[in-house]
């Protein structure tokens, strides 16, 4: 090799040397001043996501107040972000809003100053421009400047306390004399009939079924997105179907005994598989719940009490049974839902005492039980039965005969008197009715939130509103077609309880057909309403969302049984003359006969009564969940659930 070839060599050598490592020095400068501008940038993104956070965590506004922006600088001058009028180098841009999600389920900020649902926070930060821009505005022919503007954007959005209410019967256990007419209830609401033990109906009380793991599964089954909540409580479903997405709930938690899971399949096997539900009947979750929030527990025959009333509130047909009492007879128990109950209502309780105030008003954490309406209809001579019964119509016979006989102007004679008919006489013949009606409309009672306070953890409470509404109330006829029409009230007729007839009678041993209402009769009718009662509860310790619901019963509420026995005390029984006919006008013996008779009938009627209100009408309404005087509120309230999180 030549010496002035290896010299060349040597030349180029060096030039890719010096050329490699100006380029070297070209890229660690650039990779300087971009870890130069990232950490501007990371410092300015943390000023805008804390001035964020804290505008919004503390409820600032843009309107009327400009709150907002001052808790916004308030921050960034902790951190070290000062913002001073007139200097262009630092600027913080604070702007209340909206969030929204569009059809890409991304979130959307839209600005407004009159809400503060969310808050927009946009920082900027002159900074020395870097060398690549520089570069380029150089090559470019662009003026190079010595600064540059560095901007970093943070939505907050303040996750509100959330509330939950809950409304239940406050049926605490089953014993095996009221487990039949359970089965009875629920089972005829469904369309089927149960053979439940009272062991099993024990078990569905005492078992809890997680709410957000009972939604996800029904979201699975009716192919509703995953966490798409506000779809899924507007989507079809069947009773059926409600339950069946609990058994797989239960079916999941190892610690479920096998038999409960079995009693509530046995309850799904009956339920009708219609789509005439909503998912959203059952339960109540405001827009924009976090997911949180639905981590709560319902409990498993509260589920299952609610889902057989939506059913029968849905169908067009009463439940009915038949049920023997003895000494009374055959009694028949109609009970039509009127008015769907709802099971639990979660939502924000700052919303709900704001709405208060708005006509109509909104955003409120409302929860009730059902309205049902039941009809007992007694088929039986209820009086003729009853004990003692017939000492007292002995008793009564002379004074019927000249009650009758005074008013009317007849010549009725008594055969019990020892009267002997030797040419032939009309005589008195009491008839007694068959049939009575006992009507119960007992509507829904009702809560809602009307404050809370989240000071602190140790002193939060909730305020909330329980109504009990009207309950009507009657003895007497009722047609059980019209006893079942929403559209209009209930008639209730006086029932003829007593008929007073007459035969005619030789030598009182041949007489002849009964001729009914000679003598006119004694017309039964009750009517009394159970008026309504609003009473402030107050939860205050109140466990949060994720704990134990706390139950209270509203004070000095009225109960159903003790007011229909009221009712039974003021029964009405009139004297109903004959068709045509003109009273006479009574005198004194005649006036006392008759209230003695009254009086007598009253007593009789009471006793007979009595004996079917706390075995049928009390176990029914409790399984219900409808008794006045029986239904529970629970509360549950989060307040750390109130922190603002960044969105965008």
């Amino acid at each position: 090799m030549s010496p002035r070839l290896g010299s060349s060599q040597r030349g180029a050598i060096g030039l890719m040397a010096a050329g490699t490592l100006a380029v070297a020095l070209v890229f660690m400068l650039l990779a300087v001043d971009s870890g130069r501008l990232y950490l501007e940038k990371r410092k300015l993104q943390s000023i805008a996501d804390t001035s964020a956070l804290e505008a919004a965590s503390r409820g600032g506004l843009c309107t009327p107040t400009t709150t907002a922006n001052d808790y916004a600088k308030e921050n960034a001058t902790r951190n070290g972000f000062t913002v001073v009028a007139g200097d262009n180098s630092r600027g913080l841009a604070v702007t209340c809003g909206t969030l929204t999600t569009n059809a890409s389920n991304i979130r959307v900020f839209t600005a407004d100053a009159t809400k503060n649902d969310a808050v927009r926070v946009v920082a900027t930060r002159s900074v020395m421009t870097s060398i690549a821009s520089g570069i380029w505005s150089m090559f470019s022919g662009a003026p190079v400047s010595t600064q540059m503007i560095l901007s970093a954007t943070a939505v907050a959005a303040y996750a509100p306390p959330v509330a939950q209410l809950t409304i239940r019967s406050s049926l605490a256990s089953v014993n095996s004399s009221n487990s039949p007419l359970l089965n009875m209830v629920i089972g005829n609401l469904l369309g089927g009939n149960l053979s439940l033990t009272a062991a099993g109906w024990n078990g569905l009380l005492a078992t809890n079924v997680n709410l957000l793991s009972y939604l996800d599964q029904l979201a699975i089954q009716l192919n509703v997105k995953a966490g798409d909540y506000d779809a899924l409580l507007n989507t079809a479903v069947s009773a059926s179907q409600l339950i069946d997405a609990a058994v797989k709930v239960l079916q999941k938690n190892g610690s479920v005994a096998t038999a409960i899971i079995n009693d509530v399949i046995s309850v799904k096997a009956i339920a009708p598989n219609t789509q005439l539900l909503k998912v959203g009947d059952l339960l109540k979750v405001a827009t924009g719940t976090p997911a949180a929030a639905l981590n709560t527990s319902v409990q498993l025959f509260q589920l299952l009490q609610t889902v057989a009333q939506l059913s029968n509130n849905k169908s067009a047909v009463s439940a009915a049974t038949q049920v023997n009492i003895p000494l009374v007879g055959s009694v028949s128990i109609q009970t039509k839902v009127i008015e769907p109950p709802q099971l639990s209502a979660i939502g924000n309780p700052a919303k709900a005492k704001a709405g208060l105030l708005k006509k109509p008003q909104t955003d409120q954490i409302f929860v009730r039980t059902a309205q049902v309406r039941t009809l007992v209809t007694v088929d039986a001579p209820i009086i003729k039965v009853v004990s003692g019964v017939s000492s007292i119509l002995t008793g009564l016979a002379t004074p019927v005969s000249k009650v009758v006989g005074g008013l009317l102007n007849l010549n009725l004679v008594d055969v019990v008197a020892g009267v002997v008919c030797l040419l032939g006489c009309n005589v008195t013949d009491v008839d007694i009715t068959h049939s009575l009606s006992i009507y119960i409309e007992a509507a829904s009672a009702q809560s809602h939130v009307t404050d809370f306070s989240c000071a602190t953890p140790a002193t939060k409470s909730l305020t909330v509103q329980a109504t009990t509404s009207l309950a009507t109330l009657g003895v007497g006829y009722v047609d059980p077609v019209a006893a079942f029409s929403s559209s209009a009230p209930v008639n209730v007729q006086p029932v003829r309880l007593i008929d007073f007839g007459q035969r005619f009678c030789l030598l009182t041993l041949v007489c002849g057909q009964r001729t009914a209402g000679v003598g006119g009769g004694l017309n039964l009718r009750a009517l009394s309403t159970v008026g309504a009662q609003t009473n402030t509860l107050l939860f205050s310790p109140v466990n949060d969302i994720n704990a134990a619901t706390i139950y209270k019963s509203p004070p000095g509420t009225a109960n159903i049984v003790s007011s229909l026995g009221a009712t039974l005390n003021g029964l009405q029984v009139t004297y109903v003359p004959p068709s045509g006919s003109t009273p006479g006008a009574a005198n004194g013996t005649v006036t006392s006969a008759m209230a003695t008779i009254i009086s007598s009938v009253i007593t009789l009627v009471q006793n007979v009564l009595a004996p079917i209100l706390d075995p049928i009408v009390n176990t029914l309404l409790s399984a219900l969940g409808i008794s006045l005087g029986n239904a529970e509120v629970g509360a549950n309230l989060s307040c750390h659930m109130g922190r603002a999180y960044l969105v965008i």
